[in-house]
């Protein structure tokens, strides 16, 4: 009987919120309900109308019941709190620092394979060693000469020879099993989901369990491999050196569809429903995996190389006309497109919301993801001999190079971010001294007249 109603439209951290108070008349600070509508579009401060395209931010809650007006604060200071977007706390890579550098005393046998927190190097003289990539410290090291890039499972890791495939524990290098391959491989091995993939330089692509070794089927393509093959869902793709993207069925090997390109097929990167490809065209492909129809296609200026990098929103590449592009995973379209340094020979590195490009030269180029502006770089002593690793260690960002030098020899080296403030080397200024003049109209005063 004795109260009083208003309303109050507040604008607070871009949102709309209509706060209503029911108040008695006794006690204006005696709050009954507190009611927050939340407009449909996320508002940005834009004349004071509301835009669509803003970032949308957490809703807001549709009832609050709150007594006293100790409450009210808190329950105000709780709604601004939850509508405030999350801030990332993630770092970037950079700047970085050196963390340790390990000696391979030894050059290398085959690629090097960076995966699981452990480097998988193989060192002439039949070698395989492994080392802890968060210290640096060699884990173990066996005899085994491998020929290629070894492949890994959360607990294998699978070696191509000469003559077979074998398998070692990850925690010691023991064996687990072994399979002999009487024709040499063409390219390295490739796991996924319990399958192990190898394509001889015959043109047979076998499929294996990688639990024990067993061959479950072989299939002979006719031709010869350009590159590795790839594996997503329950297709297994091989890439042929005449242009074709081949796709079977892992469980069985059975043919479901054959894409021809205009050149010798690279690297693909496989997902649940495209493959993303290049090629010797000097174009780049997104291939629809149900069917093997051309999804979109965008011309380069050079071959494309390397397995490209893939996030929610777009698709990421590098090709010898020296540019590393980012283009709409969806549509194709090129939403940017940076100048690198050097000749790239790898794809790139995803590290947070940066990419990493290197190549046969000692310096590795960050770039953003969101318009590849570059965002540092880090240089090793040599050559880099596989592509960089990125991990997080102590919290820390942190990049891992295998660097080949003729005179420093083969090195396992770790940049880590650095956090230590950055000291000037330059003296503090001074304040300027005060100097007093004499105005130049103001004559000096006179000598005072001596006393008779």
């Amino acid at each position: 009987r004795n109260r009083r109603y208003y309303k109050r439209w507040r604008r607070d951290t871009g949102h709309n919120i209509l706060c209503t108070r029911v108040l008695n008349g006794s006690n204006p600070m005696h709050v009954s309900h507190i009611f927050f509508q939340r407009s449909r579009l996320s508002p940005a401060r834009t004349g004071g109308q509301t835009t669509r395209g803003a970032s949308e931010a957490k809703p807001l809650p549709t009832c609050l019941l709150v007594r006293g007006g100790a409450s009210l604060v808190m329950a105000l200071l709780a709604v601004a709190s939850f509508a405030q977007p999350k801030q990332s706390t993630e770092l970037r890579l950079f700047p970085t620092t050196a963390a340790w550098s390990v000696p391979l005393d030894a050059a290398l046998a085959a690629p090097p394979t960076l995966t699981n927190g452990k480097a998988f190097i193989p060192v002439e003289g039949g070698h395989l060693a492994a080392y802890d990539l968060s210290t640096g410290v060699l884990a173990w090291s066996v005899n085994h000469t491998a020929v290629s890039a070894p492949a890994t499972s959360a607990d294998l890791v699978f070696v191509a020879g000469a003559d077979g495939i074998t398998a070692l524990r990850q925690a010691d290098g023991t064996q687990a099993w072994r399979q002999p391959i009487a024709v040499a491989l063409a390219a390295p091995l490739v796991f996924d989901n319990g399958w192990l993939v190898a394509a001889d330089t015959e043109g047979t692509l076998l499929a294996l369990r990688a639990s024990d070794g067993a061959i479950l089927w072989q299939r002979d393509l006719g031709g010869r491999f350009s590159a590795a093959p790839a594996l997503a869902a329950d297709r297994v793709y091989a890439a042929m050196a005449d242009g074709h993207v081949v796709a079977l069925e892992v469980s069985t090997g059975k043919d479901r569809w054959s894409r021809a390109l205009g050149g010798p097929v690279n690297d693909m990167l496989a997902q649940d429903d495209r493959v993303f490809v290049g090629s010797d065209d000097n174009y780049f492909y997104s291939i629809k995996a149900t069917d093997g129809s051309v999804n979109w296609r965008w011309r380069t200026g050079g071959d494309v190389i390397g397995v490209p990098i893939v996030d929610a929103d777009r698709v990421y590449f590098v090709s010898k006309d020296n540019l590393l592009r980012g283009l709409d995973r969806q549509s194709g379209a090129q939403r940017w497109k940076s100048a690198l340094s050097g000749r790239p020979t790898r794809g790139p590195t995803r590290a947070g919301d940066l990419l990493l490009v290197s190549g046969l030269s000692p310096k590795v180029s960050a770039f953003a993801t969101k318009d590849g502006a570059p965002a540092g770089d880090v240089t090793s002593p040599g050559e880099l001999a596989s592509a960089p690793y990125v991990s997080v260690v102590k919290g820390l960002p942190q990049v891992v190079l295998v660097s080949r030098d003729v005179a420093a020899g083969t090195r396992l080296l770790a940049f880590r971010r650095n956090v230590e403030p950055v000291l000037s080397t330059q003296p503090p200024l001074l304040p300027n001294p005060i100097v007093i003049e004499r105005p130049a109209s103001v004559a000096p005063p006179a000598a005072p007249a001596p006393r008779p």
